[in-house]
This record gives C-alpha cells, sequence and structure tokens, in this order.
C-alpha cells in the first residue's frame, strides 16, 4: 500500500499543467483537537506538485523529487472533502518550481504551498 492508498487520496486531473486530488476527511487525518493535521495539508500539496513534475518528464528513469515545500494554513478542517489544486510556476532542465492550493468543499482557500522539485535519473 502506498502513501496515496492510506491517506484515501484520489486523483481527478493528471497533466503536465494541472494537477487535482480529492480527500474525503477521516479521523486518522485528525490531530488530538479534531482538526485535519498541518502534515496532511503539506502531503496533498507535495503530492500534486510532484505528480505533476513528473509528468514533465519523456524517459521513464527520470523522476522528480521534493528539495523544498513551503506551506501556509489558512483555515482549519474538521470534516468533509478536500480538493488541492497545484500548477507549474516554472519548469527548468533540471528545476521545477510548484504551487498547491488546497479548498474545502465550500471553495474557501484552506492551505498554499509552494514546492520546488529536482529531476533525478535513476540508475
Amino acid at each position: 500500500m502506498n502513501l496515496l492508498e492510506h491517506l484515501q487520496i484520489h486523483t481527478k486531473e493528471l497533466t503536465k499543467e494541472k494537477v487535482t486530488l480529492t480527500m474525503n476527511v477521516a479521523s486518522f487525518h485528525k490531530q488530538p483537537y479534531g482538526i485535519v493535521h498541518g502534515g496532511i495539508n503539506a502531503v496533498l500539496i507535495e503530492t500534486a506538485c510532484s505528480m505533476g513534475a513528473n509528468e514533465q518528464f519523456s524517459t521513464e528513469n527520470a523522476y522528480a523529487v521534493g528539495v523544498d515545500l513551503q506551506v501556509n494554513h489558512l483555515k482549519s478542517v474538521l470534516d468533509g472533502t478536500l480538493t488541492v489544486v497545484a500548477k507549474p510556476n516554472h519548469i527548468g532542465g533540471s528545476l521545477q518550481v510548484w504551487e498547491g492550493k488546497i479548498f474545502n468543499e465550500s471553495k474557501e482557500l484552506i492551505s498554499v504551498g509552494r514546492c520546488t522539485l529536482m529531476k533525478r535519473i535513476s540508475k
């Protein structure tokens, strides 16, 4: 089981220009105070950004790894469905910068983040 399966994150759109993922909030996504853990927001943003970054590569042995992640939590969430939308800010030869935004069911902005990713080549 991978992280997306374990956290029940679902892919809705995956292109070179945009990635959309959704997640229905469950008890295991929450901190002891009953709100979604900030680390879950970070996972959603980095996952969406990484998936988009990997769409840029035409060879099977190239993949993107996150080298920096910055997330701002703007609004707490108790339940419902979260949607993250990631789009590229910069696509370079070795580095990419993507921006992710998380929304609740009411389309309110919950978290924003930026992820820098580096191209790696597997041996």
